[in-house]
């Protein structure tokens, strides 16, 4: 079965590029916000579409399988990269979904150049990204965290009900 979001919204790692350039063309502004969105919830729902208010189009980045297992643990994620993606791209108020296999997103940054970034304020003016983003002339946004919603606390939930 085809799934039409891939031709839609999907953009492959070795196309992003193409891609921006092509949007900067049309006279399109770029946002990008990455994570690994495994276990969506309402605060990731509230920061992507947050994000999707700073530019013309929203770029959202996901960790692979392979690198939220090197950067978080051998048991995540808990939702495979091809579902997240799905979700990501049912997401009206979202662009465009890709991916990244690195531990970090600043190699995504440097091929994308967006022109906003936007992170969560637990990393902060001063993340590791922000050096690549401003590089190029971009700026970061950041979004309050929703008090009480994260992954770890539904996880610690959904076990309390075993």
């Amino acid at each position: 079965m085809s799934a039409p979001w891939k031709a839609a919204k999907l953009i492959l790692p070795e196309e992003l590029e193409k891609k921006a350039e092509q949007l900067r063309g049309e006279g399109r502004t770029i946002v990008t916000l990455n994570g690994s969105f495994d276990l969506m919830h309402a605060g990731h729902l509230q920061m992507i579409y947050e994000a999707s208010q700073q530019a013309d189009s929203l770029i959202l980045a996901l960790n692979s399988d392979a690198s939220i297992k090197r950067y978080k643990s051998v048991d995540r994620p808990l939702i495979s990269l091809e579902h997240r993606l799905q979700m990501a791209a049912a997401l009206q108020f979202v662009d465009f979904v890709t991916y990244f296999d690195e531990l970090d997103p600043r190699e995504f940054l440097k091929r994308v150049r967006p022109d906003v970034h936007v992170n969560g304020s637990e990393y902060g003016e001063e993340c590791i990204e922000a050096e690549v983003v401003k590089e190029f002339g971009g700026r970061i946004h950041i979004v309050p965290l929703v008090a009480g919603l994260s992954t770890t606390q539904l996880i610690e939930k959904i076990k309390s009900c075993e």
